[in-house]
């Protein structure tokens, strides 16, 4: 959307800056991401009163009669109507509200290659949209079912990224292990004849095109060094998949692969599709594939019916695993779904001392994760220049998404965007520092 309003003569500025336009890509996850987006919203006006004021994204989607009652919004438009933003802006005296059914889109709807990003990684945008139904989760009627991004329009766009010097991709999308389900065998049949990269090399006789072909092209495009993974499902992780992602030297060694709880009767209550052993089968094989791997994971804490002896079975299976970081959860009553309806909903302040619980234990793998990396050297992708105690610094990830920051020797050198080797020597927090080598 940024790209769409520079490429007609706008300029982007900060969200508190006096402006003719604002937009608020909304959210909808959870209960406190709906009350930050009203706040944000109700926020707009006392800048500008005289601007216009355009809600778009998911809680749009979902809840556009409880955003009519916002006064201060000029425009509404769902999750399709993104691409056309300044069309409908153009249009406002004739339209205040635009938001269509997404359930029954079956296209992936197309942005293009976007090229606009002020960082030095780039999140590309694979796919939209999920089949799960997990009982807690009200995105599949926000997004709509799976629909993927063709693939020959990926790497255009990661072509494009690559040229303007960006090292780094994130493949994301709402649930990209689902990418390429709904290809249909005369979608495979135009990739093979009118796409030039993994449909071309001996693969004549394959019937799909899934997430593992896409990555097997991204990793043969000049000039991108790492290729990222958002969020997956622990059931992509097969070990045909591994075994192919291995043979891929750009792929990071981060995986964030989506848990939700360590208790089998929690997982199915959630309707998630896996228990807690093959999730662990899981942890073992990417471990063994990749020796340094970091594993991150997604926990709701206090889900209907959680019961003490359930979070700490949770609490024990989580500290087996040892997972690099975890984001806690409080469970959160989405209207809509099935969750939200279940008897036993829990009290807040169990849920409260159990997220607590579980942010120690996260907090303390960080540390201890970290720690081994002291006197190691590692290839960090230096990010963002800053100022501490009066010493510029410059903060970078390395392949395994840790934290490494650099005293800068000579601060007229442009550090950033580059790939560079720093000999860990202490940390600080959560943080390692080091020094170039």
């Amino acid at each position: 959307m940024m790209q769409e309003f520079i490429k007609n003569g706008y300029e982007i500025v900060e969200f508190e800056e006096v402006s003719d336009v604002y937009v608020v890509n909304t959210c909808t996850v959870t209960n406190m991401a709906d009350k930050k987006s009203r706040q944000m919203l109700r926020k707009v006006k006392e800048i500008n009163p005289n601007s216009i004021l355009v809600a778009v994204g998911c809680y749009a989607q979902v809840a556009k009669d409880e955003l009519t009652k916002i006064s201060e919004i000029d425009l509404i438009l769902g999750t399709n109507e993104k691409k056309e933003i300044l069309t409908y802006i153009e249009e406002i005296n004739n339209t205040n509200q635009v938001v269509t059914d997404v359930i029954h889109n079956p296209e992936f709807i197309d942005f293009g290659s976007v090229s606009y990003t002020e960082k030095t990684r780039a999140v590309i945008k694979v796919q939209d949209g999920c089949d799960r139904y997990c009982s807690y989760c009200i995105i599949p009627y926000a997004r709509g079912r799976v629909r993927s991004r063709r693939p020959e329009s990926v790497v255009k766009e990661v072509k494009e990224i690559a040229n303007k010097g960006i090292k780094e991709v994130v493949i994301t999308g709402i649930h990209i292990a689902s990418y390429g389900k709904d290809f249909k065998e005369k979608d495979i049949n135009e990739f093979k004849n009118n796409y030039e990269l993994c449909v071309k090399k001996e693969k004549q006789d394959q019937k799909e095109y899934r997430l593992i072909e896409l990555l097997e092209d991204i990793n043969e495009i000049n000039g991108i060094e790492r290729i990222r993974l958002g969020s997956i499902e622990p059931t992509l992780i097969t070990e045909e998949f591994v075994n192919r992602l291995t043979k891929l030297n750009k792929i990071c060694d981060h995986f964030h692969l989506s848990l939700q709880s360590g208790c089998d009767e929690t997982l199915k209550r959630m309707n998630r599709r896996y228990t807690t052993e093959e999730f662990e089968d899981v942890t073992c094989r990417l471990r063994k594939a990749y020796p340094n791997v970091a594993l991150t994971t997604d926990i709701i804490v206090g889900f209907p019916n959680e019961t003490d002896e359930e979070f700490n079975q949770t609490y024990n299976h989580l500290k087996k695993i040892a997972f690099y970081k975890m984001h806690i959860f409080k469970y959160s009553q989405r209207k809509g779904t099935k969750a939200a309806v279940m008897p036993n909903q829990i009290d807040g302040k169990v849920k409260e001392e159990r997220s607590k619980r579980l942010i120690e234990l996260s907090d303390e793998n960080e540390i201890k994760y970290n720690e081994t990396y002291i006197g190691k050297a590692v290839k960090v992708l230096l990010e963002d220049e800053h100022i501490e105690n009066g010493i510029r610094y410059i903060k970078g990830h390395t392949t395994n998404y840790i934290i490494v920051k650099v005293k800068m020797d000579n601060e007229k050198q442009n550090y950033g965007n580059t790939i560079r080797e720093v000999q860990i020597e202490s940390m600080d927090g959560t943080e390692l520092i080091g020094k170039f080598v």
